[in-house]
């Protein structure tokens, strides 16, 4: 089954043709599906974002297992300006109170403190090849 080269390509419909089953929508009707819809999206974005601002509280407030933010009702925290939770710290601070085995130490932003620093020790004549203590041997007679 080969096709024609001189047959015009069938086209292909933009959108989907309106059947009695897809009644079209008038423009009010349009208008307001895609406000609940935009207003859906903005309670699950808000509650996302909500969550993640809580976990980070917690974490700063020393919580080893996150599985502990289940038992918040996190129903009356909101958030700020900024983002930030409104009363979450209080509320790791009474959890901390209530379940004082989901907490370990508190921790900051960076756990690892940076290592000392050495001052640069000379090479010594084990770690040397022939040519670099021949060099070296050389350098300290020439000072003494």
């Amino acid at each position: 089954m080969t096709e024609e080269p001189d047959a015009p390509p069938t086209p292909e419909p933009t959108r989907p043709m309106p059947t009695p089953t897809t009644p079209l929508l008038s423009d009010a009707e349009r208008a307001a599906d895609l406000e609940r819809r935009l207003a859906e999206l903005e309670a699950s974005s808000t509650a996302r974002l909500l969550q993640a601002e809580l976990k980070t509280v917690a974490v700063r407030a020393g919580m080893i297992d996150l599985d502990g933010l289940k038992l918040l009702d996190t129903t009356e925290l909101t958030l700020d300006a900024d983002g930030n939770v409104k009363g979450g710290t209080e509320m790791m601070r009474e959890l901390r109170r209530s379940k004082p085995w989901l907490f370990g130490g508190a921790s900051t932003s960076s756990s690892a403190s940076p290592p000392p620093v050495q001052p640069a020790r000379p090479k010594l004549a084990t770690e040397m090849s022939y040519d670099e203590w021949q060099a070296a041997r050389t350098e300290l007679l020439k000072r003494a």
